[in-house]
């Protein structure tokens, strides 16, 4: 079985945001997939995903601190034209990566107990995201 959908997550402001229950709750599907995977991917190149840690909020705040000292804005960036997040967006989203890829089992996401998924916005004022994400599977 397979299942794709195009999500739109909502516009954040600069940092790290858990997405998991988002994701989760527009794919009901889910309950139907005995065994398999499931890709999310971004259609952006200044944003990101990532899974990590989903309890302590002050890891999304050091998420945020860390990839800004290693990738200042200050560096003598020649691509400005969309202004000086811009370029930094781009790095840290490359850094960071595009999609994640999660097993299913029984109808549940195989996340670890301190784990969830992560937008990772790197713009100052950026809009909505879009994800696709392909679920392939056996049908429980």
């Amino acid at each position: 079985m397979w299942i794709q959908k195009k999500l739109r997550l909502p516009a954040m402001q600069r940092g790290f945001h858990l997405v998991t229950e988002m994701i989760v709750r527009d794919l009901p599907e889910l309950d139907s997939i005995g065994v398999g995977w499931m890709q999310v991917f971004i259609q952006h190149t200044s944003a990101s995903l990532t899974i990590n840690e989903n309890a302590d909020p002050d890891v999304r705040i050091d998420f945020e601190t860390a990839m800004n000292h290693a990738v200042p804005e200050s560096l003598p960036y020649i691509h400005t034209l969309e202004g000086p997040d811009d370029m930094p967006a781009h790095v840290k989203a490359s850094m960071m990566g595009a999609s994640v890829m999660i097993p299913i089992t029984d109808g549940r996401l195989q996340l670890g107990v301190w784990q969830g998924i992560y937008l990772c916005e790197h713009r100052d004022h950026a809009g909505g995201r879009n994800v696709i994400v392909t679920v392939m599977g056996e049908s429980s």
